[in-house]
């Protein structure tokens, strides 16, 4: 277990990158009760001789057990972002003592009101609840731990599909924009001009890995560029209908995720087609979900699709999978001569002051 670097970041950054989840939260304050609760019934089980539950002992033991919890959760929410400063063995021990002090403290308090022989401690009682809550203890941080090591290397695979996709996008984008923008220097040197700073923003986008989430607007406003720069070079066999509701524009998404849908829709649909197509793209929200669609031609049975197609789906459903969870969707369907690729997203916004990673409710 390594130091963790203590170079001038801000608390919060420090404070999600520890292995202790915020025990502040709901959620995990009812999980943790829960389990102890559960602990505490097998416990009076195993306790009980002519009955299946002793339920004096379950209740005592579970008083106890609920007001150690409890206090132990609140004072490591309070101190978490200190423990996040300091190494995992040091916030390891350190959070330990607190725990087994916790204990030692309400062990002392039950003793003084429930022992029959006032003036007496139990410290046979009480070194062997210490005991007790040393092990819980150490197996619970033991599972954080892993947890978050889980989670770290979740993250890290989500970055390289990142960066897979953007590999797979560069190649013949590249050489057929390139191709577009040499034929219109010559003829109409404006829009080439245009291309080309379309061109440099989108791969400025795609270089732009360190942004989990951004907002719907940015990632529009990047397929617009993608199929000005498209159309230049399909020309009318290519047209596009836009179709976004009002009021998504912070709409949280992943980077990268509309546009290779878009360019998927370019490349199956309607660069095949010679008489072109409609590629289109529908923004509306219904519930606590967003829903995006992207729409072109279906392909004829002899157009052989690209394997970039799927690797591309496959990638952005890890990443959706990996930000939100189950909430969000990707699909596809064929309906008469449409292909539609559904995105179902969950309602959250990103702030506008600028792109950031954590999520806030719409």
């Amino acid at each position: 277990m390594s130091k963790r670097p203590t170079a001038s970041r801000p608390a919060e950054a420090l404070s999600n990158d520890f292995f202790v989840p915020d025990l502040c939260r709901v959620r995990a304050v009812f999980m943790l009760l829960v389990t102890s609760e559960l602990m505490v019934l097998l416990l009076a089980v195993v306790h009980s001789q002519n009955q299946w539950i002793d339920w004096n002992y379950f209740g005592l033991l579970s008083l106890f057990v609920q007001w150690t919890v409890l206090t132990s959760a609140a004072l490591i929410c309070i101190l978490r972002p200190w423990f996040s400063r300091l190494s995992t063995a040091r916030a390891t021990i350190l959070i330990t003592l607190l725990v087994l002090a916790d204990v030692f403290a309400f062990s002392l308090f039950a003793d003084n009101v429930l022992n029959p022989e006032p003036g007496i401690t139990g410290w046979l009682a009480i070194g062997k609840k210490l005991l007790a809550a040393l092990i819980i203890t150490l197996m619970v941080l033991r599972y954080f731990y892993l947890q978050f090591q889980w989670q770290q290397q979740r993250q890290s695979e989500m970055q390289a599909r990142l960066a897979a996709l953007q590999a797979r996008i560069h190649p013949h984008f590249l050489f057929n924009s390139m191709n577009t923008i040499a034929s219109l220097i010559s003829t109409r040197p404006e829009q080439a001009e245009d291309a080309v700073l379309d061109l440099s923003e989108l791969f400025r986008a795609s270089l732009r890995t360190q942004d989990r989430l951004i907002s719907l607007d940015e990632e529009l406003a990047l397929c617009r560029r993608y199929l000005m720069i498209e159309g230049l070079r399909l020309g009318d066999r290519l047209e596009v209908d836009w179709q976004v509701e009002a009021g998504l524009e912070r709409q949280a998404i992943p980077p990268l995720t509309l546009q290779p849908l878009v360019e998927n829709a370019i490349y199956h649909g309607i660069q095949p087609n010679p008489k072109g197509g409609t590629v289109r793209i529908v923004g509306y929200r219904r519930g606590d979900s967003v829903y995006v669609l992207v729409q072109n031609p279906k392909p004829t049975d002899d157009q052989r699709r690209h394997n970039g197609n799927r690797m591309a789906l496959d990638n952005i459903q890890s990443r959706l999978l990996a930000l939100f969870g189950e909430t969000a969707v990707l699909k596809q369907s064929h309906q008469n001569d449409i292909y539609t690729v559904t995105l179902r997203l969950p309602k959250h916004t990103v702030p506008s002051q600028g792109r950031q990673t954590r999520l806030s409710p719409h």
